[in-house]
């Protein structure tokens, strides 16, 4: 385990990108742990309604919300970015425990830490639902998917 995720602050469009996909990846793995990793210690979230501070409330966070949210596959695309921030736009498609799908459509702003660990998180969210033939993804994104030119539409 590390205490440094590169790239690092301040970003450049390069730097900027990787971190977001970085997040991409390791949201689709739904995994928690690994997830919060990403995070420093004292981290501070807003997601929607509730609040989140450091790693073991970050772990609780996505593991309530993965249990609720099933088949969790996430887009993230990058909005903007200066110095040590990140604005991110994203969509991500789940199912309920009753079968009915769901599209939450979303932004984030994100702070770092010097070593690259996201100190803050700041997610505004709505939800859509979505009937099974409008669903746009089915797993994470595949390598030709990656990069400049594959944004995420807006509706």
């Amino acid at each position: 385990m590390t205490d440094a995720r590169p790239p690092f602050p301040p970003f450049d469009v390069d730097g900027a990108l990787a971190k977001v996909q970085a997040a991409e990846d390791a949201w689709n793995t739904r995994d928690p742990h690994r997830v919060a990793l990403a995070y420093t210690e004292d981290s501070v979230w807003r997601n929607r309604d509730v609040f989140v501070t450091g790693r073991a409330e970050i772990v609780g966070f996505l593991t309530a919300k993965w249990a609720r949210e099933l088949d969790y596959v996430l887009r993230k695309s990058l909005w903007g970015f200066r110095g040590n921030r990140i604005a991110v736009r994203f969509q991500y498609e789940w199912r309920d425990a009753e079968g009915r799908w769901s599209r939450s459509y979303g932004n984030e702003l994100w702070e770092f830490a010097d070593n690259g660990l996201m100190s803050r998180r700041e997610a505004s969210i709505n939800d859509v639902r979505i009937d099974d033939a409008d669903r746009r993804y089915f797993g994470p994104r595949p390598q030709d998917e990656r990069g400049p030119g594959h944004d995420i539409p807006l509706a």
